[in-house]
């Protein structure tokens, strides 16, 4: 099982480490949205999504993947949201799980392996309802959309907090 949860983390780790290099965060921290509030907040890169938000209790923060369509991550007017990330509860509960140490509380027939994860984790664009699961066709648009240039010819970049 530890090593099912180095596998996961570790390719979690290097799909979003390509985001984070560009925008130089170096103390693990991350954007997340919290829905009701439509607000953007920084927390820990290790929380598992849906996270409690800013407002109240409800786990309404979800991770934000933050682009700047100047080049310039430091340019907050040119920061915008491309799309959102939560995790299924039974996956966040299993995360959490192997995070905290306690990954021998789940079953082993309870347990989703590696190749299904990715069943579990939904993207969505901000303004929409629809989650779709990353290993869909419409999720990979999604995650990759922002990606081409703008009117200036300019690529966008991921920002970190």
């Amino acid at each position: 099982m530890l090593v099912f949860a180095v596998v996961l983390l570790t390719g979690a780790g290097f799909r979003f480490a390509r985001f984070f290099r560009a925008g130089g965060s170096s103390d693990g921290l991350a954007y997340f949205y919290d829905v009701s509030e439509r607000k953007l907040f920084v927390a820990s890169r290790t929380l598992v999504p849906p996270i409690r938000g800013i407002n109240d209790d409800e786990l309404d923060g979800l991770r934000a993947v933050v682009i700047s369509t100047s080049g310039d991550v430091k340019d907050k007017a040119g920061q915008k949201i491309a799309y959102l990330e939560k995790y299924s509860p039974e996956l966040k509960q299993q995360l959490e799980a192997m995070q905290s140490g306690q990954e021998g509380a789940t079953p082993s027939g309870g347990r989703i392996n590696r190749g299904a994860a990715q069943s579990f984790t939904f993207v969505r664009r901000l303004n929409e309802e629809t989650w779709y699961p990353v290993n869909s066709a419409e999720a990979e648009k999604i995650m990759t959309e922002w990606q081409a240039p703008g009117p200036d010819g300019k690529t966008p970049i991921v920002c970190a907090p």
